[in-house]
Formats: C-alpha cells, structure tokens, sequence
C-alpha cells in the first residue's frame, strides 16, 4: 500500500449545490485488508452525512461509523516539510496521519492523532493556537471550511473555488449538476476579505449585502472574525471601495484575489 494521502471534495445534492466539504484520507493497509478511508467533515453535520452516505451505500458490504477517538491538528505553515516529515518518523506511534493538506500548500498540513495525543510530541517546536488563530489564517488566505462558511443547499461548487483547491475534476465524467455549474464559472467568487474596523459578534445577519460606493450590489458577506473574513463577489468589483451594509451603517473593506489562485485566475 501507497503512503496515507488526502482529497479534497464536495457531496453535492440534486441540484448541484454543496452539502458538505470534505477530506478524504486514505489508511496504511496490508493488501489482505479492506480498504479504509478516514472521511473529514463538520463536527455540526456527522450525523447528517452519516444518514447521507448509508443511503448510498445500497447493498455494498461498507462499515461507516464516527471515529470519536481521534483527534485532527492544523498544521499551518512555518515549519519546512522535510521536518513535519522527519517529526512523523520519530514519532508513529503518536500520529495516524500526517500529510499535506490537499487543498493549497498554503494551508500547510493536516495532522490526526488519537485523542489526547499532545502535537507538541508529534512536531517539536510548534506553537499551540486555538480555533480562532486557524479560522482567522483561512479568511486571510480565503479558503472556505464547515457549514458555516459553505452553507448546505446554497454554495456552488465553483463559487467555492473548488477548481482551485483541487476539489473537482472536469475528466471524470459527468457529475451532478454539471450545467448549473458551469454557468456559474464567470459569477462570483469567494475571496478573502479585510474591514476597516473588527467586526461586532453576532451582529451580521447572514448573507448580509455588500455594496459599491454608489450602492450597487457587489456581493454578499459569507463568514468572519476579526478585521478578516471571507466573501462572494463579483470579479468585475473587487478593485473598487465596498462596504458591507449591516443595520443601516456601513463598514468599509477590500478584496484580493489569493496569491495561491493560479495565475490566469480573476482575470
């Protein structure tokens, strides 16, 4: 068996909409065992795709049960691979997995250990941060993650920058929603974002309008913290002041595109 790697992917429903983000991991097995595949979601949706994937399932011999007792690190860049590689070596007995995030090399790599395990063991000379540091590197870089972010039955897959984040293939063959999909390549976009102050918490109604100087409608806000977050705009806007509306004020922002895009992107 190949080394553990990871996929990025989407479920999408009927209509091609997402329903969950995902990364998948595939095990260190002998060629007399099952495949096993470790499936990453939202903490919020398990049992929501649980129920989604057994009704898939159809009569195929396939266990799928939560692994409540492992644990999953961000590690975000700042360390060379050849180390977080080297720290893996010293230390198996700790990690079940660790590989680069298949995503963007930007988001560095995704580490899951049993529960308990200290990731300071596991990569000497890491620094400890909480969920908001790892939300708050994610807007600044623009990638989207969770429900919150993509909410269900609403993002689409290209919007997404799924392209981008190697999460879709265009040679795989047909796939849900393929039309509606591809006429959304030219639309929006979610893309990083920074505003002129910290934003107030729990005061921004979702999907809350942002706006051109003159009022016209840019895009929508999507998620945030801090003075950072992360939007779908319009390409056509991005350059020009915009203001998120929120209660009658407005709060000023900009956009970039991501430096990790590639380099034909938002053009």
């Amino acid at each position: 068996a190949g080394p553990p790697r990871a996929l990025y992917a989407h479920a999408l429903n009927a209509q091609g909409r997402c329903l969950y983000d995902l990364i998948l991991y595939r095990l260190h097995e002998s060629p007399e065992e099952e495949p096993h595949i470790l499936v990453e979601c939202d903490s919020g949706v398990l049992e929501a795709l649980q129920k989604h994937l057994k009704l898939y399932k159809i009569r195929r011999k396939v266990n799928i049960a939560p692994c409540l007792d492992l644990s999953l690190w961000a590690v975000v860049p700042g360390e060379r691979a050849g180390d977080v590689a080297g720290s893996l070596a010293k230390s198996a007995n700790q990690a079940l997995i660790l590989t680069p995030d298949p995503r963007t090399e930007v988001m560095g790599w995704r580490l899951i250990t049993k529960k308990g395990a200290n990731p300071s063991e596991v990569i000497p000379g890491c620094q400890i941060g909480n969920i908001q540091d790892y939300c708050q590197h994610r807007y600044q870089q623009g990638i989207p993650e969770g429900v919150k972010d993509l909410p269900p039955g609403v993002a689409l897959p290209l919007e997404s920058n799924l392209a981008y984040m190697n999460g879709i293939s265009f040679t795989k063959g047909c796939y849900i929603g393929q039309e509606l999909t591809a006429r959304t390549h030219h639309m929006g976009r979610l893309l990083p974002v920074r505003f002129s102050a910290p934003l107030p918490k729990d005061s921004i109604p979702e999907g809350a309008e942002i706006v051109t100087e003159s009022g016209k409608s840019a895009g929508k806000f999507r998620a945030g913290g801090g003075d950072s977050g992360i939007a779908l705009l319009r390409l056509a806007n991005i350059n020009e002041p915009l203001y998120l509306n929120m209660a009658g004020d407005k709060l000023k922002l900009t956009a970039r595109t991501p430096e990790w895009w590639p380099k034909t992107a938002g053009k």
